[in-house]
C-alpha cells in the first residue's frame, strides 16, 4: 500500500478542484441552508448534472468535508460550514477561486525556477502585481481573496494592536480595506488612510459605502515604491511584506518610520513560520505560493523583528492570534 501521506499528496490535485467546483455551483450554500440533502436533490436545486455531482460528493466525503448519512443524504461536517457558507465572514471560497484561477497557472514556473533560477525566469515575465491587476476580473478576484483571508482575523488583531492611543491609521497596500474596516469599527476615534495603487480605489469606495465609513476611511492612490507614505501614528502592513525580499521590506519599513509620528507604531500582520521553519502547515505551502506569485517569502517572528529594528523601530512585540495571521508591533520612540 502507498503510505497515506503520499497518497494524499498524489491525489491532492483533485481536492482543491472539487472544493472549488462545489462552491462555485452553490452546493455548499445549499447544504448550509438545508442541512442535509441527497445528491439528486442538490443537483436539481442548483441546476447541475447529477452524475458528475454524485462523483464530486464521494470525493468531498473522502476529504471529510461532507458527511454521508445512512439515508443517502449529505451534510456539511461539523466545524466546516462557516468556511464554506458565503454569508459567513469566515468564508474562504474567494481564496479557493484565486488558487484555481491564478496560483495554479503559475505553478508551472517552478520547473523553470529549479532549472534556471527565479530571477532569470521572472525577468521575462510581468511584475507580480501587473499580472494580478491585469484586468477587472483578476483584480476583483484578488480583492475578494484578500478580504476573505484578512477581515475576520483582523477583528481579532485590532484588539491586540494598541489602537486606543492612535488617531491616524495608514493602511499600506490595504486592498479593499479589510483591516481598515475592522480597525475603524474597533476604535471609534480612529481615521484611516488606505494607500494603494489607483485601480484599487473603486473597491475602497464600495467598502466605504457598505460599512458607512464616509469621513473616516480615505483612499490615497499611489505606488509605495515611488512615493512617500502619508503621515500617521499607526502604519499597517497586512500580507504586504511577504510579497517582497528583505531589502525591499526594509525600505518600506524605513518609509513608514519616516512618516510615523513620534510615539506611533507599525503593525506587521503576516503568517509566521515556526523558528525551525517546518510549520505551520499552511505557512509552508503559502511560502511556495509567495515564490511563484510574488517576489517574497514568509518569515519567522524573529526575522520580522530584525527588519523592524533595522528600520529604526524599537520595543518590538509579537502577538499571536487564534488564526493563521499574527501581529508583530514596532514602536517609534518619542526621542527619535
Amino acid at each position: 500500500m502507498i503510505p497515506n501521506s503520499l497518497e494524499k499528496a498524489i491525489y491532492g490535485v483533485y481536492a482543491t478542484h472539487s472544493l472549488h467546483l462545489a462552491d462555485k455551483h452553490n452546493v455548499f450554500a445549499y447544504l448550509a441552508e438545508k442541512g442535509a440533502a441527497s445528491p439528486g436533490e442538490i443537483a436539481k436545486a442548483v441546476a447541475v448534472d447529477g452524475e458528475t455531482l454524485e462523483r464530486l460528493m464521494l470525493v468531498l466525503g473522502s476529504l471529510e468535508i461532507v458527511q454521508a448519512g445512512s439515508d443517502g443524504t449529505y451534510r456539511l461536517r461539523e466545524g466546516v460550514g462557516p468556511y464554506l457558507d458565503k454569508k459567513d465572514p469566515r468564508y474562504v471560497g474567494g481564496f479557493m477561486t484565486h488558487l484555481i484561477n491564478s496560483t495554479s497557472g503559475r505553478m508551472g514556473h517552478l520547473d523553470a525556477y529549479l532549472s534556471r533560477g527565479k530571477a532569470v525566469v521572472d525577468a521575462a515575465l510581468p511584475s507580480p502585481f501587473d499580472a494580478i491587476y491585469k484586468d477587472e476580473a483578476s483584480t476583483k478576484e484578488f480583492m475578494d481573496a484578500m478580504w476573505q483571508l484578512s477581515f475576520d482575523v483582523s477583528r481579532e488583531l485590532v484588539t491586540m494592536a494598541g489602537l486606543e492611543s492612535c488617531r491616524q491609521l495608514v493602511d499600506v497596500g490595504g486592498a479593499s480595506g479589510p483591516f481598515s474596516v475592522a480597525a475603524l469599527q474597533h476604535a471609534r476615534e480612529l481615521r484611516s488612510t488606505l494607500f494603494d495603487l489607483p485601480k484599487v480605489g473603486r473597491y475602497v469606495e464600495e467598502t466605504r459605502r457598505t460599512y458607512g465609513l464616509e469621513g473616516r476611511l480615505q483612499f490615497v492612490p499611489g505606488d509605495f515604491f515611488r512615493e512617500d507614505l502619508p503621515e500617521g501614528d499607526c502604519f499597517a502592513f497586512g500580507y504586504i511584506l511577504s510579497d517582497w525580499d528583505d531589502a525591499t521590506c526594509l525600505e518600506l519599513l524605513r518609509k513608514a518610520h519616516r512618516a510615523c509620528r513620534a510615539g506611533g507604531r507599525v503593525l506587521v500582520m503576516e503568517r509566521l513560520f515556526d523558528e525551525d521553519k517546518r510549520g505551520p502547515f499552511a505557512t509552508v505551502f503559502m511560502n511556495l505560493s509567495m515564490h511563484v506569485e510574488t517576489q517574497g517569502r514568509h518569515r519567522t517572528a524573529r526575522e520580522y523583528v530584525g527588519l523592524l529594528e533595522a528600520a529604526g523601530f524599537r520595543g518590538c512585540e509579537v502577538r499571536r492570534s487564534s488564526r493563521d495571521k499574527h501581529l508583530v508591533i514596532g514602536l517609534k520612540h518619542v526621542t527619535t
